[in-house]
């Protein structure tokens, strides 16, 4: 069975006012003093948010306990400096994010000027275990059609600047403003991604292959396919589906590998349209289906993903669980859905913070 870890972008708020508060740094050395901070937690790119990691897990229920650890434990080293932490993609609320001081962000800040620094965003990356890279790369070209319906499972960013985008997941917008971000050709081969991304490094537009921001990639640090779609989930529960599915992904595109099958042909351009798609719809609407890339009611594009890894789900004893995330998600409704219903019943944005700080560790 195939290890999968989560890393997840937290944001730091006032608890009253649900304002974003640049206290990243304070939080990770509160963090460090008690000798929890250094393999677990880590700044990013603006002072106002905090990244956690879990460490591999095999089996679901012992990464979703992770998951609600760390959230715990961030929430408790936030609340020791007079903060909360908050599972919000974007913050509903305006923001003018501040720059974390090390050289490699102040890079970002100059190259790329205001796309740094209104990139107050926050992801969900789920790193999921292979054999090799030429495993990998056979895998990630046969994933791409499906990494927007994980970003339409997770989508948790309606807010911006504190006005509704109208769409499910803003912060996949913001994302695709960096140059080297959104779906990739088919590579083919493990010798073909290296090389590609060798010229992307040699154009100077890319620092290094940490800013190699492909919807899925392989990890630089870890024997892992990393896929990078996903907002940060409200709700522990929807991370872990976003992590079962994407493992059934990985394990149902290796074993067509090793069938010899063929991936599916779409370019670059029809997935960033599926992507588009999934942004602005969330679960509410119409889905572009990964296979004919036309629209289908998204309960139906959902249920398609299901029937695709069934049999790795099977396998990985992971498919009551999926069908019952499943059903329990869309009842419930994604991050998105559960802000806008906290909005139409508060009219506060402030509200909306503060409900879903509760909802972060539920």
């Amino acid at each position: 069975m195939r290890t999968v870890g989560v890393e997840e972008e937290l944001l730091l708020v006032d608890p009253e006012t649900g304002q974003p508060q640049a206290r990243a740094a304070a939080v990770l050395a509160r963090a460090a003093q008690e000798g929890a901070g250094q393999d677990v937690f880590e700044k990013e790119l603006h002072d106002e948010q905090v990244e956690f990691a879990t460490r591999p897990q095999w089996q679901m229920a012992e990464l979703g306990a992770e998951i609600i650890r760390c959230r715990k434990d961030a929430a408790r080293h936030a609340e020791g400096l007079g903060g909360a932490v908050v599972a919000l993609a974007t913050s509903p609320l305006p923001v003018s994010p501040t720059i974390t001081m090390n050289g490699r962000y102040l890079w970002m800040a100059r190259e790329f000027g205001l796309a740094t620094q209104v990139q107050l965003v926050c992801g969900c990356h789920v790193h999921v275990s292979v054999e090799s890279d030429e495993e990998g790369v056979a895998v990630l070209d046969r994933i791409r059609p499906w990494l927007s319906v994980l970003t339409a499972l997770s989508a948790n960013s309606p807010f911006w600047q504190g006005r509704d985008t109208l769409y499910a997941s803003y912060r996949s917008q913001v994302w695709d403003r960096w140059p080297m971000a959104g779906p990739a050709e088919i590579f083919g081969s493990a010798e073909q991604y290296h090389r590609y991304v060798g010229e992307l490094i040699a154009t100077g537009v890319v620092r290094d292959e940490g800013m190699i921001y492909f919807g899925a990639r392989l990890s630089r640090r870890y024997p892992t396919v990393e896929i990078r779609v996903a907002d940060v989930c409200l709700h522990p529960d929807t991370a872990v589906l976003v992590a079962l599915l994407a493992r059934g992904l990985v394990d149902t595109a290796a074993r067509e590998w090793r069938a010899g099958r063929e991936p599916l042909g779409h370019s670059a351009g029809m997935l960033r349209l599926a992507t588009w798609r999934a942004a602005r719809s969330g679960l509410s609407e119409t889905l572009l289906d990964p296979a004919t890339m036309r629209p289908r009611p998204a309960v139906e594009v959902i249920r398609a993903l299901l029937d695709h890894v069934g049999d790795a789900l099977s396998e990985n004893g992971d498919a009551d669980r999926a069908r019952e995330a499943v059903a329990e998600l869309m009842g419930r409704g994604n991050g998105a859905r559960v802000q806008r219903e906290v909005l139409e019943r508060t009219g506060s944005l402030r509200d909306v913070v503060c409900a879903c700080v509760r909802h972060t560790q539920a």
